[in-house]
Parts: C-alpha cells; structure tokens; sequence
C-alpha cells in the first residue's frame, strides 16, 4: 500500500489494518518491522477513526437540516 495515508480511502485503510494486525498476531515477523508496522498501524487506527467521525458528524447535520424525527412510532393500522 501506498506510504501517505491521506490517499487512501477509508476501505484500504481499514484492510491495509486488518492486515497488519494479521501480521503482528502470527509472530513470524522480525523485532524492528514489527514496531514500524505497529506504528504504521497506529497511524491507520487514528486515519480510520477520524474518518468514521467525520461520517458520524456528517450524517447528524443532514439529520437535523433535514427535520428527520429522531426515532418513529408506530403507526395507528
């Protein structure tokens, strides 16, 4: 995967995590390229949750500039 995290979208991120974790929980790996990935992974944790927060304000402003109604009743039949 590319070096600048800020290209990839939020779906190569996260499979570019699960990888590396992949990789740290198997063992087989030497000492110093598992700290550069665990702190390849660090970077990609934080990518991945800002990104998700982003989305999560995102869709609360189109919910309240849209007047959707928070949760819904059931309706009289």
């Amino acid at each position: 995967m590319g070096d600048n995290i800020q290209d990839l979208t939020f779906e190569q991120a996260l499979a570019e995590l699960e990888q590396i974790v992949k990789t740290l929980e198997s063992g087989n790996i030497e000492l110093d390229k598992s700290i550069a990935q665990y702190e390849r992974g660090e970077k990609l944790k934080q990518f991945c949750s800002d990104k998700l927060q982003e989305a999560e304000q995102r869709v609360e402003k189109i919910t309240l500039l849209s007047n959707i109604p928070q949760s819904v009743e059931a309706a009289d039949l």
